[in-house]
């Protein structure tokens, strides 16, 4: 399979050039965080890097590390915002693996003890929940 190039035109390249809305709760130089509009849980959130990469196999290596510390950094925000039990990271890479937006990106999603994963059904969450999950995570990143 040919590799296929970066599409500037995607989603999350939209939202990091501001043209889409977002609820970030992180952002630095070269990552940012922002809750899944379309959450398997509360306090679903994505984190991505800011250098255009389509997916991890075609990531610059030096993306990665950067882009990992930060996935650390929220999960255990996520863990300790929602009083979690544990947390489950999730990266896609092309369709084969489930991977529907082409920009590397990692879910940091907060999991209960007992409580399954929603299905990502497309079903939009609520603005005002994630405007108040969102809170909760930036207070439990700056604590």
């Amino acid at each position: 399979m040919a590799e296929t190039a970066y599409d500037p035109g995607n989603i999350f390249a939209k939202i990091l050039r501001g043209e889409i809305p977002s609820h970030r709760v992180y952002e630095d130089d070269a990552v940012v965080a922002f809750m899944d509009v379309m959450p398997q849980g509360p306090g679903h959130t994505l984190v991505l890097p800011k250098a255009p990469s389509r997916n991890l196999l075609d990531a610059d290596p030096a993306t990665l590390g950067p882009l990992f510390a930060i996935v650390q950094k929220v999960a255990l925000a996520v863990k300790k915002a929602f009083d979690a039990d544990g947390v489950t990271i999730i990266q896609f890479n092309e369709p084969a693996s489930g991977q529907t937006v082409y920009h590397l990106h990692v879910h940091v999603i907060p999991r209960f003890d007992g409580i399954p994963l929603k299905p990502h059904t497309g079903q939009m969450e609520r603005p005002e929940v994630l405007v108040e999950n969102a809170g909760k995570i930036r207070t439990a990143l700056s604590n």
